[in-house]
């Protein structure tokens, strides 16, 4: 008779060490593997403070802005600025042709002498009337015909006073001379133009660029809903809150501004109302017609639950669930509420309590009803327990 293959010998010690280890061990057999709970990471939400921003569109406009026009006719003589530079308040722009102004200011003048010569005669003949008719010696009708002359000569040397300041005043508006402090931009006319009082061509603008203004525009939807939380207390107002402003390219702008006024009237084209910002412009980064975005504090909630980005899911039909750890340690799946965003977290407006255990990591492994072993996100990683012993060292 042929021995038995080498095969089915070794087959037959194995099922012989099997058999053996499960008498040894009273008959009981090994856990089967995935009954334990699964490992998760969780966030526990508590209320805290939040303040509210929302972003809205603007434009940057310079805070002061000055168009220079001439007041007298003349022609350009000489520009005293270089264009694009900036200029003091009162520093001189344009210098017109003045020589028939200084002519009157000197007619001017010479007529004031000729009337104050005129009143020192008065004056002495008013004087010596006086005494004369102290004695009878004028008539009394000619001693107030001398007074009356004095009054007379001192109203003429008021007017001639006038007519001098008059035509200094003339005279210096042929130096055109900047109202304001700020960047001048380009001069529309060149030396020896003819200029025109109140012309409707500005000779040039001047800008104050610090600071500027960034005017904003927010729907008056979202000014109701904004006072109706406040007046239902889900909100506590605001004020002189530090506006950020981010520019064209998203980049933040380092100054923050705040709110000068609301207006009062809604557009009824666009059904929104205008909103300025006041922002400081030291390095005249911000020019004006820049488009800019402002994110405007519109107020505080005292306890807002946020939840992070991850811990929320949003299903085919647009309804927007969470996986929590319920008091069992089993998972559950909750219908929320979110309505805005805040950094990387959800604004969580129902569905979700205070103490709730959300699940944010390892979400893929777990199902509803699954018992779960959650860890603090942030939190270190429990100890790893020892291996059970085998069945062979029992």
């Amino acid at each position: 008779m042929s021995s038995p293959n080498p095969a089915s010998r070794l087959a037959f010690l194995g099922l012989l060490a099997t058999a053996s280890a499960f008498t040894a061990c009273g008959g009981k057999q090994a856990p089967p593997q995935g009954t334990g709970a699964v490992p998760v990471t969780v966030v526990t939400l508590a209320p805290e403070p939040v303040t509210l921003t929302r972003e809205l569109p603007g434009r940057t406009n310079a805070f002061l802005v000055a168009e220079v026009r001439p007041q007298v006719d003349g022609i350009v003589k000489q520009r005293l600025f270089k264009e694009g530079s900036t200029v003091e308040a009162g520093q001189p722009l344009y210098q017109l042709d003045d020589a028939t102004y200084r002519a009157q200011y000197a007619s001017a003048r010479a007529a004031l002498a000729r009337a104050q010569a005129t009143l020192n005669t008065a004056r002495l003949n008013a004087r010596r009337s006086t005494e004369l008719v102290a004695i009878n010696a004028v008539s009394k009708q000619d001693d107030e015909n001398a007074v009356a002359a004095l009054k007379q000569a001192e109203a003429d040397v008021a007017a001639a006073e006038a007519a001098v300041q008059s035509a200094s005043v003339v005279l210096g508006y042929a130096r055109i001379s900047s109202p304001i402090g700020g960047r001048i931009g380009k001069s529309s006319v060149t030396q020896g133009a003819l200029v025109t009082a109140n012309q409707s061509a500005p000779l040039a603008t001047v800008q104050q660029l610090d600071p500027v203004y960034v005017d904003l525009t927010q729907s008056s939807v979202e000014l109701l809903e904004l006072r109706k939380a406040l007046a239902a207390g889900k909100l506590n107002e605001t004020r002189d809150l530090p506006v950020t402003i981010l520019l064209e390219d998203g980049t933040r702008y380092e100054h923050d501004g705040r709110l000068a006024f609301t207006d009062v009237t809604v557009d009824p084209t666009t059904g929104s109302f205008a909103l300025r910002i006041v922002v400081p412009n030291p390095d005249h980064i911000l020019l004006p017609g820049m488009y800019v975005r402002a994110l405007v504090g519109v107020g505080l909630r005292q306890d807002a639950l946020l939840v992070p980005q991850p811990g929320v899911a949003r299903d085919p039909k647009g309804e927007t669930t969470a996986m929590v750890v319920d008091k069992d340690g089993k998972v559950e799946v909750r219908g929320v509420k979110v309505s805005r965003a805040i950094g990387d977290k959800w604004l969580v407006e129902d569905g979700l309590a205070a103490g709730d255990k959300v699940i944010v990591e390892g979400l893929q492994k777990i199902r509803p009803g699954v018992p779960v072993q959650p860890t603090e996100a942030g939190a270190a990683p429990p100890a790893a327990q020892p291996a059970a012993p085998s069945a062979a060292n029992e």
